[in-house]
């Protein structure tokens, strides 16, 4: 066993929409994990890979803790407090307000239970004065017994050391789990298909892209072009038109921003086609679920 470098896991945590995606993604140095300004955009847990001369930390970002509205919502909950048991620490990462709601308790009750130690992470700290961040401290210190409370902007990369330091110092001694090349154990199809599922989120209405689900279709690579079909489904017929829009124009609009994005993953040009299929409250269907990969088992 090494004892000159750490490893470890690392989940983080929260409420919808606090950042850890964005987070995740500026501590690995790599955009994998979709971002967009609307809750629940994580669906499932990304496994992520930060290597350096202190050792290893492989991220767990998981769904926001929240109240579930369906069977979806229900494996995401379940997802995120799983992912709680199977670490050596976990971020929690909350906005920088003195107001701690009821989610915010409910998380620290499963903290309190799950008995790991956690690093309490204040995102966002570019949207408020710098003098705003000393009663936030104060006001979460007496919650439960954090090993450190640091304040960050995940979207600025502010706090980024700090933050890396304070994990490595929680992690134990070993060698590491992975290559040092590695970022993800994920695979680029799921990738993909996901960055198509961003761009609805990013470009759709507010109840549309929660009932989005994306299934890529064929994946070839023919002379240093890669060729994507994929298809877009949808809860209803009504829905099907707003992902189209006139004339096809949205539909185009997603394919066009997806294309980018795959373009800037896979290193290399990108022709993607997109179909829009509908499969009716497929997010309270289990069997359809388990269709998107999302495995009620997965969490049990």
């Amino acid at each position: 066993m090494s004892q000159e470098k750490r490893a470890g896991f690392v989940t983080i945590i929260g409420r919808p929409n606090v950042g850890k995606s964005t987070l995740m993604n500026h501590l690995i140095g790599m955009k994998l994990a979709i971002t967009s300004r609307k809750p629940q955009t994580t669906r499932k847990r990304m496994q992520t890979v930060y290597s350096s001369d202190a050792g290893q930390i492989v991220f767990l970002d998981t769904p926001g803790i929240h109240k579930a509205a369906n069977a979806l919502g229900e494996y995401m909950d379940r997802a995120a407090i799983k992912a709680i048991e199977e670490v050596d620490c976990v971020l929690w990462l909350v906005e920088p307000s003195t107001y701690i709601g009821a989610g915010e308790r409910y998380i620290s009750e499963v903290l309190e239970k799950a008995n790991v130690p956690v690093i309490l992470v204040i995102n966002k700290t570019d949207t408020v004065k710098k003098a705003e961040i000393p009663p936030v401290i104060n006001a979460y210190k007496d919650i439960m017994d954090f090993k450190a409370i640091i304040p960050v902007s995940a979207k600025h990369s502010i706090g980024k050391d700090e933050l890396l330091n304070a994990i490595f110092n929680l992690l134990p001694y070993g060698e590491p789990f992975y290559d040092e090349d590695t970022v993800t154990d994920e695979t680029e199809r799921n990738i993909v298909a996901e960055l198509i599922r961003e761009q609805a989120l990013r470009n759709l209405s507010e109840e549309v892209p929660h009932g989005i689900a994306v299934e890529i279709d064929s994946m070839k690579d023919k002379r240093d072009i890669c060729f994507i079909d994929a298809t877009i489904y949808c809860e209803r017929d009504s829905h099907k038109g707003i992902v189209i829009g006139k004339g096809g124009a949205m539909l185009k609009k997603i394919g066009t921003g997806a294309r980018i994005e795959a373009e800037k993953l896979l290193d290399r040009r990108v022709t993607l086609k997109l179909w829009v299929k509908v499969r009716k409250d497929w997010r309270n269907d289990e069997k359809q679920m388990r269709f998107f990969g999302y495995n009620k088992k997965d969490n049990q």
